[in-house]
């Protein structure tokens, strides 16, 4: 009975296997490495080196409508302690790129243009632990230098 109502519930939210197929798998490996940071830390801004853009189309996970390609593993990984305001995560890059994030408690979160063609995600008040990062391009344009920016402050 309990299985009926997982696949019934699995169904009427649209997320059957089309849609699970369309979203990028958070339990690879990141491409870029990984991160621990802990509220307050130093150096403020956290800037690295990435390369966005990727061949799998957004459209259609979780039942949205997002434009861009990523990679079907995360770039990066963010492993998030303590207690803080705000954290945001943002890419600077020469290319309309997109951020795709999933939160520790699993919601995904998008963002196209926060800064012109850049996108940026903050989190207030963020939960602590892993936070999966994918840095794409709405073109599905590939290997086009970027930087992924973690910040606890108001600009980046």
């Amino acid at each position: 009975m309990l299985k009926k109502f997982i696949v019934g519930l699995v169904l009427a939210l649209g997320l059957g296997a089309s849609a699970a197929q369309a979203c990028p798998d958070w339990r690879g490996a990141p491409y870029f490495g990984e991160i621990r940071l802990n509220a307050g830390f130093v150096p403020d801004p956290y800037r690295r080196n990435i390369t966005a853009g990727g061949t799998q189309s957004l459209a259609g996970c979780l039942g949205q409508n997002w434009a861009g390609y990523t990679t079907s593993r995360p770039d990066f990984d963010l492993y998030w302690t303590g207690s803080s305001s705000q954290l945001t995560i943002a890419v600077q890059a020469n290319v309309d790129s997109i951020l795709l994030v999933s939160a520790p408690d699993g919601t995904f979160w998008y963002n196209d243009d926060a800064n012109g063609f850049n996108p940026a995600i903050t989190f207030s008040n963020p939960q602590q632990g892993l936070y999966d990062i994918w840095i794409g391009t709405y073109d599905g344009s590939r290997r086009n230098p970027g930087q992924l920016v973690i910040t606890e402050l108001n600009s980046w």
